[in-house]
Formats: C-alpha cells, structure tokens, sequence
C-alpha cells in the first residue's frame, strides 16, 4: 500500500556496524528498505510518520488497511530479540504492548501503536514513575515462561565461567573484591533459578502511554529480551535510569534502597534473595563491561552495589 521508499537512518546504519560487525551490519541496513517493502505490501500497510530506531532495529508508524494505527518493528533475530514473539503473545496486551502480527522467518513484528514521546521518563515524580514499572512488573511477572524462551539458569552459568577472566582484567584490588562479592551472590541464588516470564530490561524509557484516546491502560511495557527466572532479576534496570533523580537526594544509598524496595513490596519478593539476584544483574553489566575494554567498575555499578550490600 505504501510506495514510499524506506531510509535507513544514518545512526541506525552506524550502530548496526558497531553491534554485529562491520560485513553483517552494513548487510541488515542495506537489506532493510526491500524487507520493509515486501512487509508494508503484505500486510497491507502505509507508512504513517517518520522512522524512528533503537541499537539495531527500525521502527516504522504505520497505518492497517482499516485506518487503526500500528508500528512495524523490523530487526535482526539473535539471542534477545528471538524470545519477543513469545513473551508478547504469552502477556496477550496484559501490561505490555500487543503483537498483532508476526513474520518468524524476518523477525519482524507488526505492533499495537503507542506514544513514543509519552514514556516514564516524563513524570515528574521518580517515585511515582517507580510505582508504575513495579506494578507492570508485577503483571508481567505472574505468568510463567513458555517454552523457548532463554533461561536464567544458562545466563547465570555463563556469567559464573567468565568471571575469572574478567577477574583478570580489572586493575584495582577493591574492584576484583566486588567482582568476587557479586559472583558469591549469584552462585547462592543459581540453584533456584526461576520459571517466571521476564521482561529483562524494564527501565523507564522502554514503558511508554498508549496513543490515542481510547486508551485501555495508563502504561505498557515495550522491547522485551525475555528470559525464564526469578522477578529479583528485572530490578536492576530501574535503579541504574533515572539517576540525577538519586543523586539529586542528596542521599544515593538511601534513594537506591528506598526505590529498591518499593519494587520489592510491590513485587512481593523475597528482601535478601531479590538482592543477591540484583547483585548477579550487576555482576551481568560488570562483566560486560570488562569485555568491552573496561579495566573498573563502573561507579554506577559500584554505588548499586554497595548499597545493597550495605556498606
């Protein structure tokens, strides 16, 4: 319907690059304006505003044959991005965006369409803006996974096998203590490692208002990298956003733990074990991080940590 011919953006092509190498970078971006052709004929859409994109996918607003409004979401298929299919079709719209379309052999999504400039970032109060990702996390959180969805448990193991390299790599001696403290953390919950549907990366930006005004809920969750596991697990994103509204306190341990716990009642999670998985979340972007190039902690990383662990 729509004969308009797609653009790959600049910085989309540049991250492409970056993120899956240069030959199987420049490939997916050159490729993306045919896939997106074939799917707007296909599916009967035209394309309804400019594209927008994140790390590796291209986000075009669209419009269905029948007028109503919809994204297609077009990306490469890895690890992450394989499970979102499942998760979204496991939620049915219960707190998190709906899939109304789905092309297993491209990845691609046809999506409900939200506000893309009306996400969690924008309230004001970052403690009111806590309590709505704390209870879509609740929601999202209360089914189990379906199968074919990644598992804690081989994420953890992972983490487990790399820290003594990582070890290696950090040059301060606190900094390999904290590394240590957050893989014991992880090593005391791995035997428990979960069967709930998670959302992996539930920060403020990636919850965003429905558009139009017949909305059917204040706020949904977007982007899932789902895994089975423990809820203690998605924690951690929610701490790390929104970061001047911690600093600003005048008080970052207290405003870390005072937002911690929040999504801890809310969640009705287990206080010490939601810790030692949201220490193992911190081990995760530690050892990240290292493989990037890093020789220390981040000091993000680092105050998270600290306090948790109290000190």
């Amino acid at each position: 319907m729509s004969a308009v011919p797609i653009q790959v953006p600049e910085a989309l092509a540049a991250s492409l690059v970056h993120f899956l190498g240069a030959g199987d970078g420049r490939a997916w971006a050159e490729q993306l304006p045919a896939l997106a052709a074939d799917l707007l004929e296909r599916w009967e859409l035209r394309v309804d505003g400019a594209p927008a994109h994140g790390v590796v996918g291209l986000v075009l607003p669209v419009r269905r044959a029948d007028g109503t409004g919809a994204v297609l979401k077009l990306q490469p298929v890895d690890e992450e991005t394989a499970g979102e299919p499942l998760a979204l079709r496991a939620w049915e719209g219960r707190g998190a965006v709906r899939l109304l379309d789905h092309d297993p052999a491209t990845g691609s999504m046809l999506l409900e369409r939200l506000d893309p400039g009306r996400s969690l970032l924008a309230v004001p109060d970052d403690l009111a803006a806590t309590g709505v990702l704390a209870g879509l996390l609740a929601e999202l959180t209360c089914r189990h996974a379906p199968s074919g969805v990644r598992t804690l448990a081989e994420i953890a193991d992972a983490m487990l096998a790399d820290v003594p390299r990582a070890y290696g790599e950090l040059a301060e001696e606190g900094d390999r203590r904290l590394l240590a403290d957050l893989a014991a953390a992880l090593r005391e919950v791995r035997p428990e490692p979960g069967d709930r549907l998670l959302h992996w990366d539930l920060h403020y930006g990636n919850v965003l208002a429905p558009s139009g005004p017949d909305a059917r809920a204040p706020w949904l969750a977007i982007d899932p990298k789902p895994l089975a596991g423990d809820p203690g697990f998605e924690l951690l994103p929610a701490l790390r956003n929104r970061w001047s509204d911690l600093t600003a306190t005048g008080d970052l341990p207290r405003a870390l733990r005072r937002r911690f716990d929040l999504m801890t009642d809310r969640l009705g999670l287990d206080r010490d074990r939601a810790v030692r998985w949201t220490l193992a979340r911190v081990l995760q972007n530690v050892l990240w991080e290292v493989e990037d190039g890093a020789r220390a902690v981040d000091d993000r990383q680092r105050a998270i940590a600290s306090a948790l662990l109290g000190r």
